[in-house]
């Protein structure tokens, strides 16, 4: 399954402040299926939307 990031946040947010989550949850209010997930090599977290490159 591949998906297409939308955008990237640095996991040294602020202590109480997901904003990562909240931009996830915008555009989830917009119609899109975001999601977030945790970027270990890159210490961020991603905003993602499935691909549709269905094989």
């Amino acid at each position: 399954m591949g998906a297409k990031v939308l955008e990237r946040f640095p996991a040294g947010a602020p202590r109480g402040s997901w904003p990562a989550e909240e931009y996830a949850a915008r555009r989830r209010a917009e119609g899109e299926p975001a999601t977030v997930v945790m970027d270990l090599k890159s210490d961020a977290f991603l905003v993602v939307i499935p691909s549709g490159d269905e094989d």
